[in-house]
């Protein structure tokens, strides 16, 4: 009986739903996700089979949120042309995860407000944006392939001297190695095929050339500084620019990152050093409903252990009428 009268205790202080205080760290963190046509070439493996480098993005974003210990926060920005944008300020992950998972599931490439993709300038953009006072101390994970189109002239390469050291993050890279076709869709998006050579150009041809062609046919110093020849390359095939990645990732003062597990992203992002610690609640009804399943599975092995050892009467043993019989 006082067993069955603890447990019933037990149980209603789980419904009164009991819990303590502890400290924890987190990490406040604000993911900027690549909208670019190039993120939808399909050249990574989720689930054993071939998707798009943003669906990639987004289940590995996902998985991190799950991750995340209570008490961190997240934010999550987009970036497309050469700029980028917050679409929700950092919350915290426990009690916003729905909102969050909604938002990284609508996440999609037709929201590009333009269809250039300058990632220096979009780097830059991003850390600008963790100037602000809300968002000091916060780590930055600029998540591209870092395809860089139309190519970028030498001349008018992006610096970072304005932020550099004043941002903790790094960029991560997600894409396979090898040159693979870009999908092209209509406005729609219905898929029309690939991106052939002629579609894209294969060279920079703004403002002035770091180095004068002049002995190429149909230049000009004013009208054709960078020849009159049509030039064809490879920019209609797309693959993980990792070492560009890095070399913007030293000048931004920034680490780099290879997007593979998730594991490997959460400890990267324990190396950052922008853990903060967080009071957090700690439930204790957990612990409870434990303690409730013991003592119940002790009564039944109590009940099971007396009924071994008390005899069973035999039938009419204790009747007068039998004895007399």
């Amino acid at each position: 009986m006082w067993l069955l009268v603890t447990v019933a205790g037990v149980m209603v202080a789980i419904l009164i739903r009991p819990h303590g205080w502890r400290e924890r760290p987190g990490y406040p963190l604000v993911a900027v996700l690549d909208i670019t046509r190039s993120m939808n070439t399909r050249d990574v493996i989720l689930g054993g089979r071939k998707v798009d480098r943003l669906s990639f993005a987004k289940d590995r974003l996902r998985r991190l949120l799950r991750q995340l210990p209570c008490g961190s926060t997240l934010g999550l920005g987009l970036f497309t042309e050469r700029r980028s944008t917050l679409l929700m300020l950092p919350v915290e992950v426990c009690r916003h995860y729905y909102e969050l998972s909604r938002v990284i599931d609508r996440i999609d490439w037709r929201m590009a407000w333009a269809a250039d993709s300058r990632i220096a300038k979009g780097l830059h953009d991003a850390m600008g944006l963790l100037q602000y006072p809300e968002l000091k101390g916060t780590g930055l994970l600029f998540i591209t392939d870092g395809h860089e189109a139309p190519p970028v002239n030498p001349r008018y390469r992006t610096r970072f001297d304005d932020v550099k050291g004043q941002v903790k993050g790094f960029l991560v890279g997600v894409g396979g190695d090898t040159p693979t076709p870009m999908p092209k869709y209509d406005e729609s998006g219905k898929p029309q095929g690939f991106y052939r050579p002629e579609d894209v150009p294969h060279r920079s041809t703004f403002g002035e050339p770091l180095k004068a062609p002049t002995d190429q046919p149909g230049f000009h110093p004013r009208n054709a500084p960078f020849g009159g020849e049509w030039v064809l390359g490879q920019e209609h095939l797309s693959f993980l620019h990792a070492d560009y990645l890095r070399q913007l990732g030293e000048e931004a003062g920034l680490g780099f990152h290879r997007l593979r597990t998730v594991a490997e992203l959460l400890a990267a992002i324990d190396r950052l050093g922008v853990q903060r610690l967080t009071t957090q609640p700690w439930d204790w009804r957990p612990w409870l409903a434990a303690l409730a399943l013991l003592l119940l599975t002790g009564l039944y092995g109590l009940v099971c252990w007396q009924e071994r050892r008390t005899p069973l009467a035999k039938p009419g043993f204790y009747s007068t009428d039998n004895k007399e019989k």
